[in-house]
């Protein structure tokens, strides 16, 4: 991904993930970095942010998505995540 927007190193969480990018009269596919951080000093909040490659992209300008949340939201989320893996497995072993 040329011209990150995001810092993408050894402790990004995913990187090169298959993509998608949807808009009024636009689809389109790309690769994406998704990371879950949190601040080093004083954590309050957990980081979401998500890029897609915009080398791949034209109908959107290249930018990262952030999405904050509490300890509480990063863990419900997580749990959405669990069960829905969990569905995916199941199906995939039928």
């Amino acid at each position: 991904m040329a011209d990150r927007i995001m810092k993408v190193n050894a402790y990004t969480t995913f990187d090169l993930l298959d993509g998608e990018v949807e808009g009024h009269g636009f689809d389109e596919e790309a690769l994406a970095v998704l990371n879950v951080t949190a601040p080093r000093k004083n954590p309050d909040h957990v980081e979401l942010q998500l890029e897609m490659d915009n080398t791949q992209l034209d109908a959107v300008k290249p930018h990262a998505d952030t999405v904050t949340l509490s300890a509480a939201q990063a863990r419900e989320l997580a749990a959405e995540l669990e069960e829905y893996a969990s569905k995916v497995e199941a199906a995939q072993s039928e």
